[in-house]
């Protein structure tokens, strides 16, 4: 498996992570499918979406793939009165990842970045590891300090 870029910042910064490299089938790998795919739990398994606020500004949400971002608790959590999602265009322009691939670890700009509540039932969870195909487990810990996220209901 080669290294990415999170996998390389997260090297650098002492944080240890078990990397699992799936097969992608183009239209086809939605999120259940990768956790099945590296036999984990769907509910450990977790997608990073990119959104807009009302006042222009990015914010980034980690949350289980088997549930989708409740746009009014996000606002909340972010302080803004509306959040959308990012057109998926402006998305490798915005963070420097595609779609399939977003990792929270290693964005272009650091973006102020959220982690659904759920995350702590579990003791470790995944994410993407910045490209398709590979997703990295790591200490829920580790993962805050790596991304300076915060925990809220978003779900």
């Amino acid at each position: 498996m080669k290294k990415t870029n999170v996998m390389r910042l997260l090297d650098k910064a002492s944080i240890p992570y078990a990397a699992y490299e799936y097969e992608v089938i183009e239209d086809r790998t939605d999120g259940l499918t990768v956790a099945k795919s590296i036999n984990q739990e769907p509910e450990r398994v977790y997608k990073t979406l990119v959104t807009v606020g009302a006042s222009r500004t990015y914010y980034v949400y980690v949350i289980p793939v088997t549930k989708e971002l409740d746009l009014k608790k996000a606002a909340k959590a972010a302080g803004e009165k509306k959040i959308d999602m990012i057109p998926m265009k402006e998305l490798l322009n915005t963070t420097g990842y595609i779609h399939g691939g977003c990792s929270p670890i290693g964005m272009k700009k650091q973006f102020k970045t959220f982690i659904d509540i759920s995350c702590k039932k579990h003791k470790t969870i995944l994410v993407s590891g910045g490209v398709r195909g590979i997703q990295l487990e790591l200490e829920l810990e580790d993962l805050l300090r790596a991304t300076g996220a915060e925990v809220e209901a978003v779900v």
